[in-house]
């Protein structure tokens, strides 16, 4: 009989370490300070519910609070914060409003952070650099202003960074391009930010960096680019800073800038084999455009699908390559002569869905004599040195009511003192 007591003893502190071994682990304390610091400087907008699910009696806010996602880290007794994410991104929420506390460097094992749009405002915490391990941190359409902070460029992981649609201000720190060797996804459209761009030395596929206030020539490009916008900003000098060879490359849009000289004779040739998307305009090129091969404008993988060079002072005749693209707008340049035939057969073919010639100095459409314009697509070759064909019109609002222009304009249309002296944009 004596030897039951100890035996139950034994029976019971091997249940209760079983039990310890088994009890899930429990979210680190550091990390719970954090998110309840987190959530005290920021506020649901009318309409968002995000918050109501962090309870602070909650036994386990890993599995309740929304949008905390949690890992089990070293020892095995504790998880910390692995993604946080902060909004619903619904499109019938407000999103969320307040600051950006700097708690959030308190969450040492963040790899992934999302802030959906909202009215966020204040600046991005300095300390961010601290977080060693994020991969990914997209914080886009609120308020948040101030300048990028430096020590983003410590974060050595980082792959995607979006901090688009926001009100940052200053210049893009020379190290966030240089030093993040596995970034590959970079958007900072829609800022206010300013400054010559710094060398892209970072092995980029995506780079946004339109609607801001950038100057200056291009910077280096790395050569693994897939896609690059930086339209709507001040940025100017030729074209001739694009590399030669950018064979992954399938979206390009450098609009609505202070470009000059000519197109490069390599960018519908051999060196942007995939690309689809070309977006030149409202620059101020000059020189003819570029022979474009068949090869480059149609079918295969590398089709030319939309091609915009208009509102520039592209002089020359349309050179026929292009008449295998599905969109192509020449509008409001200085080209001449006659529209070649392989342009009539893509549009009444219904291979071309969209084709601008207005405002130009051109001759002829190769039409039969009473032909009318197709309705499969939009043609436009208002106010050029002939009549457009009747029929369905293709022209946007801005073109004017007049078809032709003057004859006078007209007398010497290869002048390029007339060209000059007559030349208009609309």
């Amino acid at each position: 009989m004596s030897a039951m007591p100890s035996l139950f003893v034994c029976f019971l502190l091997f249940f209760s370490t079983i039990s310890a071994q088994t009890a899930p682990p429990s979210l680190a304390t550091l990390d719970l300070i954090a998110l309840l610091r987190i959530k005290n400087s920021l506020r649901d907008l009318h309409g968002s519910e995000f918050f109501s699910t962090w309870n602070l009696s909650s036994p386990d806010p890993c599995s309740s609070f929304a949008g905390v996602v949690c890992a089990v880290h070293t020892g095995g007794n504790t998880v910390r914060v692995e993604s946080l994410t902060l909004g619903t991104g619904l499109t019938d929420s407000w999103g969320l409003t307040g600051t950006l506390s700097p708690a959030l460097c308190d969450l040492a094992a963040l790899v992934e952070l999302v802030v959906y749009p909202g009215k966020i405002a204040g600046s991005l915490p300095d300390c961010i650099g601290r977080l060693s391990r994020l991969k990914f941190i997209s914080i886009t359409n609120n308020l948040v202003s101030g300048a990028i902070p430096a020590s983003l460029s410590h974060l050595s992981l980082l792959h995607t960074l979006d901090l688009g649609y926001n009100l940052l201000q200053g210049r893009v720190p020379p190290d966030l391009t240089s030093k993040l060797g596995e970034l590959k996804v970079l958007i900072l459209a829609d800022n206010r930010l300013e400054g010559e761009l710094p060398p892209i030395e970072s092995s980029l596929l995506h780079l946004d960096l339109r609607s801001n206030a950038f100057s200056g020539e291009l910077p280096q490009l790395p050569s693994t680019l897939r896609y690059l916008c930086a339209s709507g900003n001040g940025l100017g000098g030729p074209l001739s800073r694009l590399p030669a060879s950018l064979p992954d490359l399938e979206f390009l849009d450098l609009s609505m800038n202070e470009f000059d000289g000519p197109i490069p004779a390599a960018l519908f040739g051999g060196g942007f084999p995939l690309l689809s998307t070309v977006m030149l305009q409202r620059n101020n090129l000059s020189g003819q455009i570029p022979p474009v091969p068949f090869s480059a404008a149609a079918g295969g993988g590398g089709c030319l699908s939309t091609v915009d060079l208009s509102h520039n002072r592209l002089t020359g005749e349309v050179p026929p390559g292009l008449a295998a693209a599905e969109n192509v707008y020449l509008n409001n340049n200085r080209l001449t002569g006659a529209v070649p035939r392989e342009y009539v057969r893509s549009v009444y073919g219904g291979e071309m869905k969209t084709l601008y010639l207005q405002h130009n100095y051109l001759s002829g459409f190769p039409l039969p004599p009473g032909t009318a314009a197709p309705e499969s697509a939009a043609l436009c070759l208002s106010y050029n040195c002939m009549d457009p064909p009747v029929g369905p019109v293709g022209c946007p609002a801005s073109v004017g009511a007049q078809r032709s222009r003057p004859g006078n304009q007209c007398v010497s249309p290869s002048s390029t003192s007339a060209l000059n002296a007559t030349t208009t944009k609309v």
